[in-house]
């Protein structure tokens, strides 16, 4: 297998040469900076790890997409859709939770006319 060269850093103003994106030094700095400037700070708040647990609950019990299987199609869930939005007063119980693909969850919220 042939040899990679290191590069310089991407992080603007390094010196240092390495084979990955960033060095040693910024790889920490960079996951930083991206969550206190390209992530909404309300994103933990409504989905924290009481979310996870209960996604992956939900996921145990409905593993396969639930619009797909109304056709007849055995696919995977990739997302778990909340009927009633978190922002417009919904909640995490199963009652309002929806196991999807990553299409069909598309495809839901263009005709929700949530996304462009």
């Amino acid at each position: 297998m042939p040899f990679k060269f290191k590069k310089p850093c991407a992080y603007q103003g390094c010196p240092k040469l390495t084979k990955e994106v960033y060095c040693d030094e910024h790889k920490h700095l960079n996951a930083k900076q991206y969550d206190s400037y390209k992530r909404d700070p309300e994103h933990d708040k409504k989905y924290g790890s009481k979310w996870r647990k209960t996604r992956s609950l939900y996921v145990r019990h409905y593993p396969l997409c639930e619009m797909c299987l109304k056709v007849g199609k055995f696919v995977p869930v990739e997302e778990v859709h909340h009927i009633v939005p978190l922002s417009q007063g919904g909640s995490n119980d199963f009652s309002n939770l929806m196991s999807l693909c990553q299409s069909c969850h598309t495809k839901l919220h263009y005709e929700l006319g949530d996304r462009k």
